[in-house]
């Protein structure tokens, strides 16, 4: 049954768009979020069902799609240019066939990163983006937080829809983007048009706050928790009432302390004791040989050269026992073991080249989404008053994924990308409709003057044409 409706529903979105083209983009969001086809184990399961999303998107826009507010951003001119390197890299590659099992799913990503912000022509479409990657992360959240709330929770065995541990269905990753997603749900029911905000809204909207609060207790994910501290921090930065809020925050913590898990309570001990955590020390200790490595290789080895390290060090635990204290050090050697870090992630397989390309994308965003805030905050008209709140939550999201990035390797996360091409859209767009609005106020006066002084003989035939800012 529920292969059924999953595959009906995908059918059935892919059969609108040849009425709205536009919704092939969204249809390409929706299955590269969910990944209906992993889900599925009838009909999906036998398609290529991403590969057919994407096409259909591309091809919609190319044939159909109106192309004239189309610009190109620097940005995107950024991820051209770290698609073409990641590709030069994958060709030279350490381990060429493992490295093209990498690549395969990488350049579409970024190639939807770059194609997204062409489409992105209205502030309808913007905010659709937006909606369909918050309901489709939501998807798996809901599923997640349920679980969590029901005490279906651990470390490594929260299972989400199906046992499986690539994109999303990992449990740092979701944790991440679980808290990233938060500041786009609060706009979307303040701001959102599509669905108008109510109490209906705002319920759900808090309901599904709350199952992404929940993502890093079912996962004991630290990372989830780390996100999460940061989020509340930079939040606090825009705010209002920022001392009301900060209570809040604190009052939620100390209710919520007493029904957390101990095993949660535990796991997450680890981040201030992390010798005695062995994961901690095998990211020291793979960072420490990525550092070494990309020293003696400044041009990176390629999509998973991680593979070829090897990582020795000391596990340390302490026991007390009345008054005497034993420190135990324990020797684990590993090999092959992953970066645990965008950053390193991308010095290890991308080079110095290949770092400065992302990081740059990374801070040119966090700049742009700055420059639109300070510029429209003061502006409060029905059309204008979501856009700094919007320039805000892209912010604040990519600021969780930038700190989550730390601990986890998402450099190329698909889900990232997307909110990076949402960025650019939302740049482009501004930035034509800012420019364009001052021909506009220029125009009006002219207008009313002559509507408001029609030609002899014509004042009654045009009379209810006046004040409107059309001429008659």
């Amino acid at each position: 049954m529920i292969d059924l409706a999953l595959s009906g529903f995908l059918f059935g979105f892919l059969l609108l768009g040849l009425k709205r083209p536009f919704l092939w983009v969204l249809c390409y969001l929706y299955v590269d979020i969910v990944s209906p086809q992993v889900i599925s184990w009838g009909i999906l399961a036998h398609f290529p069902v991403s590969l057919m999303a994407f096409a259909a998107a591309f091809l919609g826009w190319v044939l159909f799609d109106d192309k004239r507010d189309s610009r190109i951003t620097g940005r995107q001119i950024l991820l051209a240019l770290l698609l073409f390197y990641c590709a030069v890299s994958t060709l030279r590659a350490v381990y060429p066939v493992e490295a093209q099992e990498k690549w395969a799913w990488v350049w579409k990503a970024l190639v939807f990163a770059i194609f997204l912000p062409f489409t992105l022509r209205t502030r309808l479409r913007i905010e659709a983006v937006a909606l369909v990657m918050v309901l489709s992360a939501a998807a798996l959240i809901v599923d997640g937080g349920l679980k969590t709330a029901l005490g279906g929770s651990g470390y490594g065995t929260l299972r989400i829809f199906v046992d499986n541990n690539t994109g999303l269905y990992e449990g740092s990753i979701l944790s991440c983007v679980a808290i990233a997603i938060i500041p786009i749900i609060l706009w979307l029911a303040k701001y959102g048009t599509v669905f108008p905000p109510d109490w209906r809204v705002r319920v759900f909207a808090a309901a599904l706050i709350f199952a992404c609060a929940l993502i890093p207790v079912g996962t004991q994910a630290r990372t989830g928790l780390v996100c999460l501290g940061v989020l509340c921090l930079f939040y606090l930065r825009t705010a209002r009432h920022k001392v009301l809020i900060a209570g809040g925050m604190a009052l939620a913590v100390m209710v919520a302390l007493p029904f957390l898990p101990a095993s949660f309570l535990a796991r997450m001990g680890t981040i201030e004791n992390h010798q005695s955590d062995q994961s901690a020390g095998t990211r020291l200790g793979v960072w420490s040989w990525t550092w070494d490595y990309v020293k003696h290789n400044p041009l990176g080895g390629g999509f998973v050269v991680s593979m070829a390290s090897r990582v020795a060090y000391d596990t340390v635990s302490v026991q007390t026992v009345g008054n005497s204290t034993t420190v135990t050090r324990t020797p684990v050697v590993e090999q092959g073991r992953a970066f645990h870090s965008s950053y390193f992630e991308m010095l290890g397989e991308q080079g110095f080249p290949g770092f400065f390309l992302w990081i740059l994308l990374q801070l040119t965003g966090l700049v742009q989404m700055e420059m639109i805030r300070r510029r429209w905050r003061k502006r409060t008209g029905a059309d204008e008053a979501w856009v700094a709140p919007l320039a805000i939550a892209l912010q604040l999201a990519q600021v969780v994924y930038l700190i989550g990035s730390l601990f986890v390797g998402i450099a190329f996360q698909p889900f990232i990308l997307m909110l990076i091409g949402l960025q650019c859209g939302f740049w482009s767009y501004l930035k034509r409709i800012d420019t364009t609005a001052p021909e506009r106020h220029l125009k009006a006066p002219e207008m009313r003057v002559q509507a408001a002084t029609p030609p002899k003989g014509a004042a009654g035939r045009h009379r209810h044409r006046i004040g409107t800012g059309r001429a008659p």
